[in-house]
């Protein structure tokens, strides 16, 4: 992902800290949690393909606000059901 869209990465940050839910973005084998911008950069920077992963007491809406989020910068997520 190009660094124009350093945007995006903040705002799916700000939106993840919105909630009390833990709130990980899966890809190949690593897990990174969206609450962190660091975490972020490093992950939306090197793939495509993501799995989210929300547990905790807010998770549906959590869930349905980070797929905004994804979807409003053209990123796109398999909410997981665990």
């Amino acid at each position: 992902m190009p660094n124009a869209n350093n945007a995006a990465i903040v705002e799916i940050s700000q939106t993840a800290n919105k909630f009390r839910s833990s709130i990980v973005l899966q890809y190949d084998n690593k897990y990174i949690d969206v609450k962190s911008i660091l975490g972020l950069f490093t992950t939306l920077l090197t793939s495509s393909n993501y799995d989210l992963h929300v547990h905790g007491p807010d998770a549906d809406e959590a869930k349905k606000a980070m797929a905004e989020v994804f979807e409003k910068h053209g990123l796109k997520i398999n909410s997981i059901q665990d």
